[in-house]
């Protein structure tokens, strides 16, 4: 369907629009966002890498073939763990934001930076 290129570009793009987002924007829902992006980004090129066209997964079956006819199971499990990570993390961001939105009463990060406790 696509050659492979079109899916490294993709990721990339991906990537650099989260990473765009973090540096640029102001409120901190908005960096929050771009992290996701970008994190996004990143699983997306994991599984690409360890993308083999016409391979099968690497299951015990009556008709298991080669090892060079099989998927390395290492990207996606990599992915896996780090889709739960990434989770956490939001969560951790998300509920830090609302303790900084009820503290200082904003979102802007210049606006926090500048206040002091």
């Amino acid at each position: 369907m696509f050659h492979q290129s079109t899916y490294f570009v993709g990721c990339v793009g991906l990537m650099i629009v989260g990473l765009y987002t973090m540096l640029t924007k102001k409120n901190l829902i908005k960096v929050i966002i771009g992290l996701s992006l970008f994190e996004t980004g990143i699983y997306l090129l994991l599984v690409v890498v360890g993308y083999i066209q016409g391979a099968t997964a690497p299951i015990f079956s009556r008709t298991t073939g080669s090892p060079a006819e099989m998927v390395d199971p290492t990207p996606q499990a990599l992915v896996l763990t780090a889709i739960v990570i990434g989770v956490a993390v939001l969560a951790l961001a998300l509920s830090l934001t609302i303790r900084l939105h009820e503290h200082y009463g904003t979102l802007n990060l210049r606006k926090i930076r500048g206040l002091k406790w």
